[in-house]
Parts: structure tokens; sequence; C-alpha cells
């Protein structure tokens, strides 16, 4: 059982990692759309619109909220209390920023505001982080899996 919890953990760490990088629409038919990073670089160079950006990035909140969440919730059902506690400042932050969206904003990205205040700088600093707390999330998960199943 817990080499199965661990497995799922891995999987949903990949997903997120990869939405953090580069994912790829299959809505917008033949291309690929950059993710996170790759926008708000694409953004901060002119490359894109702050109107497309944050559309873009507006569609990946959620299921990024409920994917760190259904981690979050599963190390705490299953007991790992290390990982519980290491998981739940970045769900609790996740699902803070999307509770706490003014209205009339078009989401957690906004592009009437995304150049105000530095908020583009404090975005990108942001996934920044979250790519390199995921990307420690993946080796833990992958060190507990094997660990696990060896047990097993």
């Amino acid at each position: 059982m817990e080499s199965v919890v661990f497995i799922f953990s891995l999987i949903d760490c990949c997903a997120l990692i990869f939405l953090s990088v580069y994912f790829v629409s299959f809505s917008s038919g033949a291309g690929g759309r950059p993710g996170r990073i790759i926008t708000l670089s694409d953004l901060e160079c002119d490359y894109i619109n702050a109107r497309s950006c944050c559309s873009k990035l507006n569609k990946w909140v959620v299921p990024e909220v409920i994917g760190h969440a259904v981690v979050t919730v599963l190390m705490l059902i299953s007991l790992h209390w290390f990982i519980f506690l290491l998981n739940l400042p970045v769900a609790t932050w996740n699902i803070y920023r999307y509770i706490m969206v003014p209205s009339g904003n078009m989401g957690v990205f906004d592009p009437t505001e995304i150049h105000n205040r530095g908020q583009l700088k404090s975005h990108m600093k942001e996934a920044m982080i979250k790519l390199g707390f995921h990307l420690l999330c993946f080796f833990m998960y992958l060190y507990s899996m094997i660990l696990a199943l060896i047990n097993d």
C-alpha cells in the first residue's frame, strides 16, 4: 500500500514539474503552448501580450491546486508526517492565492496588473521556487518509493 502512495505521488509530482516548465495544450490544435516559466519569460521579453499570457496561465491554476492538495491529503491519510508537513505550506499557499483573487480580476494572473508593482518578477520568482520544490519532492518520492518497494 505504501508503495502505491509513493508511485501516485511520483506521477503527480512529474505532472506538476511538467506543468511548471512545459506542457502541451491539446486544445490549441497542432502547436503546443509553453508552461508557466516559459510563458512568463516570453511576456517579460514582449514576445506575447499580457492578456494571452494570463489566459494561458490561469487555465492551469486549478489543476495545480488540485494536484498538490491531493498529494498533501494522501500523505496525511497514509501518516507520512514529514512529507505532509513539507507539502502543507505550498498547498496552503496555492489555495490562498486562488481564493484571494480580487473580484473583477481575470484570475490569479491578471493582465491589467501583471506589469504593475513588479508582479511579473514575483510570479517568475514563485514559479522558480515551486519548480525547485517539485524537483526536491520528486527525488524524495522516488527514494521513498524505492524504499517501500524493497521493504514489501
